[in-house]
C-alpha cells in the first residue's frame, strides 16, 4: 500500500510527471482533437503515455483530465459527460500507476472568464461544473487533487472550495501562473496567493505553467516563506520559452538544465517537483537522476513500522468501550452538545446530566466547529464523564494538530478515560473568526482513523510500541445523498477496512432517504446512526440548506413551515415533523444521531424521552457490536 501522500510529502521530494497535451500531440495525436476525450475512445494511448512516464521515474501521475469541465467540453459536444470522462481517467492513471505511483487527478480553469461578469451562468454553475470533475475523479481512485494553471485567485478559490465540499478526503495540490514579477496577470503576489490557497483547503501550494524557468524560480522564491511554515511547495516549470519552428512548437530547455533550476527550488521548499509543457519523460529520467530521488517505499498492514530496538508487532483491532457497553435491546442514542465559546461550561454538564438520566448511551462533543473557537472537547467531555459516567464521544479533526500532536492528545484522551473518537478531517479553517489561523491536516479523516486503529492495537505510527493499547470505538463522519450514493458509500467502505466501527451521517429528513441509506450500507460490518436535526423555523431550515454543505431540507418540508408567520408555531410544526420521523425510522435504524439545534439540549430531550417511553429497539444489530 502507497504511503499516505501528505505524510509521505512532508519529509521526500516526489517527482511528478511531465507535459501531457504536447506529449501526446507529439507522439501522433492530431492537432485540434480534445484530448480529454481519449479517456473514452483511446485509452490505449493515454495508459501508454502514463507507462512511459512512470518508466522515466515519476511518483505521481496526472489523469487525463486537465480541460474535462462541463464549459470546455461543450465545443466537442461532451458537456453531459463530465463525471464519466474524469472517472475514465482516473481509472486509465490507476490502472497504470498500481501500488507505488500516486494518482493526481487534474482539474484546470473552468473556461469562464474571470472576474466573473457573466450574464446567463453563476457561480453555482461554476461550482456545479468543478463537482462533476472531482467526483468522477474520485471515483476513478484519484489519490490526490491537482487543481492547476489558474490565472485568477478567485477562481482557484471556488475550485478549492468546492473540491473540500465534494470529496473532503482527497488531498489537493493548487498551483497558480506567475508569468512575470511572481505575480499573476491581474498583480497578485505568489505568497499572498499561497497563502490564500492553503486556507481555502489546499495541502501543497505551488505554480506551473508560465513564461519559463526563471520565472517560475522567482515565484518559489517569493513562495518559500511557506515551507518554513511545513508547508510542501510545488513547481511544474514548462521547457522553456516556445517558439514556432516550421509548423511545430518547439521549447529549448534542456533536461540538464531544467534539473539544475529545479535543484534551486528545491532548495526553497519545492517537495512536488513535475514538468508542464513541452517537458517529456526524458526531462523526468533527468530529474530522476539529478536531483537523487528514490522509490516510494510500499509498506503493508495499517500501520508502517520503523526497524529498531522499539519494534513491535500490532495487536489486535478493537470494537472499543462505547460499543461495547451499549446495552442489549434498546435503540441507542447518541446526544450532540458543543462546547461553548466562552468557560461557563456549566449549561453544557447540565445539559448531559439530563440526557444521561433521560437514557442517551453517548454524549458528542464537537471540536471547533465551522473553525469558531470553542472551549477543547477533550476537557469538556472528561467533566462529562466523571460528572455522569456517560460514555462521550470526541470529535477529532485533522485541521489544528500535527500528527504528533495528534497521537499525544489520543493518548491523553485514553488516560482521561474516553473510549470513543469520530475521526473527521475538519472544517476549512478560512471561515475561522481567530485571526492568523491556517489548517494542518497532516492527517485526514482515512490517517485518523488508521491512526486510532494502531493505538487500539498498542502502537503508535511509528510502529513503536505504547504499552498499552487504547479502547477507542472509532467513528466515521458519513454523508449519505440519495440522488448519488455511490462515491460516499465507497469512502465509508474504505473507511470501515481502515477500522471504523460506527458512522454518525449528516443530518437526514425523510423516511424515504433514511431507509434507502440503510439499505445501502447493509452490507458493511459497523454501526450507522442517522443524524437528526430538529429543525427550530424556517429561517432556520432555509440556512442550513442553502448555506451549509452536505444538508438537504425537502422543500415540501420547507414550504410547510413558511406558511406560519409566528415563529412559535414554526417550531411547534417542526418538532412535531421531528418526532413523526424518529417514530417512522425507529424499527430499522441502528441508532439514532440526534443533534442540540444551537446547542439548545432541552429540545432533543424531549426526543430521548419519546424513544425511551416508547421503548423502541431499532434494528437491534448493536446487540451484537462490529467484529473486531
Amino acid at each position: 500500500m502507497k504511503p499516505d501522500f501528505l505524510e509521505y510529502i512532508q519529509n521526500h521530494v516526489v517527482l511528478a510527471d511531465g507535459a501531457l497535451g504536447s506529449y501526446l500531440f507529439e507522439r501522433g495525436v492530431e492537432r485540434g482533437r480534445n484530448l480529454d476525450l481519449l479517456n473514452l475512445q483511446s485509452a490505449d494511448i493515454i495508459f501508454t503515455a502514463h507507462e512511459e512516464y512512470i518508466r522515466a521515474g515519476s511518483q505521481l501521475i496526472e489523469t487525463n483530465t486537465f480541460g474535462a469541465g462541463r464549459f470546455k467540453l461543450r465545443d466537442s459536444g461532451a458537456e453531459n459527460q463530465v463525471f464519466e470522462i474524469n472517472r475514465a481517467g482516473a481509472e486509465i492513471a490507476a490502472k497504470a500507476a498500481g501500488h507505488q505511483v500516486y494518482v493526481a487527478g487534474s482539474v484546470g480553469p473552468s473556461g469562464i472568464t474571470f472576474p466573473f461578469d457573466e450574464e446567463e451562468l453563476t457561480l453555482n454553475d461554476v461550482r456545479d461544473s468543478f463537482r462533476e470533475q472531482v467526483r468522477g475523479l474520485a471515483e476513478g481512485g484519484a489519490d490526490v487533487l491537482i487543481i492547476e494553471t489558474f490565472s485568477n485567485l478567485d477562481e482557484i478559490l471556488l475550485a478549492i472550495e468546492t473540491a473540500r465540499t465534494e470529496v473532503p478526503d482527497l488531498p489537493i495540490i493548487s498551483q497558480m501562473v506567475f508569468p512575470a514579477r511572481a505575480r499573476t496577470v491581474r498583480g497578485d503576489d505568489a505568497l499572498t496567493c499561497g497563502r490564500a490557497m492553503r486556507a481555502a483547503g489546499a495541502a501543497v501550494v505551488g505554480t506551473n505553467c508560465g513564461r519559463g524557468i526563471d520565472a517560475m524560480v522567482l515565484a518559489i522564491e517569493k513562495m518559500s516563506p511557506l515551507a518554513g511554515e511545513e508547508v510542501p511547495l510545488s513547481a511544474f516549470p514548462n521547457a522553456g520559452m516556445p517558439e514556432m519552428v516550421g509548423h511545430r512548437m518547439i521549447y529549448p530547455a534542456q533536461p540538464g538544465y531544467m534539473a539544475t533550476r529545479a535543484r534551486e527550488m528545491i532548495r526553497n521548499g519545492v517537495h512536488l517537483i513535475g514538468g508542464c509543457c513541452g517537458t517529456t519523460p526524458a526531462h523526468i529520467q533527468e530529474f530522476r537522476s539529478a536531483l537523487k530521488i528514490k522509490p516510494v517505499r510500499v509498506r503493508g498492514g495499517n500501520v508502517e513500522v520503523s526497524a529498531g530496538a522499539e519494534e513491535q508487532v500490532a495487536g489486535e483491532s478493537r470494537v472499543g468501550g462505547f460499543l461495547d457497553g451499549l446495552t442489549a435491546g434498546r435503540l441507542p442514542i447518541i446526544a450532540e452538545l458543543d462546547p461553548p465559546t466562552h468557560l461557563d461550561v456549566e449549561p453544557v454538564l447540565s445539559g448531559a446530566e439530563k440526557l444521561t438520566r433521560a437514557g442517551v448511551d453517548a454524549i458528542s462533543l464537537g471540536e471547533n466547529p465551522l473553525a469558531i473557537l470553542r472551549t477543547g472537547n477533550l476537557g469538556v467531555a472528561s467533566m462529562i464523564r466523571r460528572k455522569t459516567g456517560i460514555q462521550t464521544i470526541v470529535h477529532q479533526t485533522g485541521r489544528d494538530l500535527n500528527a504528533l500532536g495528534l497521537q499525544s492528545r489520543m493518548m491523553e484522551a485514553h488516560l482521561l478515560g474516553i473510549e470513543a473518537v469520530l475521526a473527521v478531517s475538519g472544517d476549512s479553517a478560512a471561515g475561522t473568526d481567530q485571526p492568523g489561523v491556517s489548517g494542518v491536516f497532516d492527517l485526514r479523516s482515512n490517517g485518523l482513523i488508521k491512526m486510532l486503529d494502531g493505538l487500539n492495537r498498542g502502537v503508535n505510527m511509528a510502529g513503536r510500541s505504547i504499552k498499552k493499547p487504547t479502547n477507542f470505538s472509532i467513528g466515521a463522519a458519513f454523508s449519505f445523498r440519495p440522488s448519488n450514493p455511490e462515491l460516499q458509500i465507497s469512502r465509508l467502505e474504505k473507511k470501515a477496512a481502515l477500522g471504523a466501527r460506527y458512522a454518525m451521517t449528516q443530518p437526514l429528513f425523510t423516511r424515504a432517504e433514511v431507509e434507502q441509506m440503510m439499505e445501502k450500507v447493509s452490507h458493511l460490518d459497523m454501526l450507522i446512526f442517522p443524524g437528526i436535526f430538529p429543525l427550530i423555523s424556517s429561517r432556520n431550515a432555509e440556512f442550513l440548506h442553502n448555506e451549509v454543505p452536505g444538508i438537504s431540507v425537502p422543500e415540501s418540508l420547507r414550504r410547510k413551515l413558511r406558511r406560519y408567520e409566528d415563529v412559535v408555531d414554526q417550531r411547534k410544526a417542526a418538532l412535531e415533523y421531528t418526532a413523526g420521523l424518529i417514530e417512522d425510522i425507529s424499527s430499522f435504524v441502528d441508532g439514532l444521531y440526534l443533534i442540540s439545534p444551537l446547542n439548545k439540549w432541552e429540545i432533543v430531550l424531549d426526543f430521548v424521552v419519546q424513544v425511551r417511553k416508547a421503548g423502541w429497539k431499532g434494528s437491534g444489530r448493536a446487540d451484537s457490536p462490529p467484529a473486531a
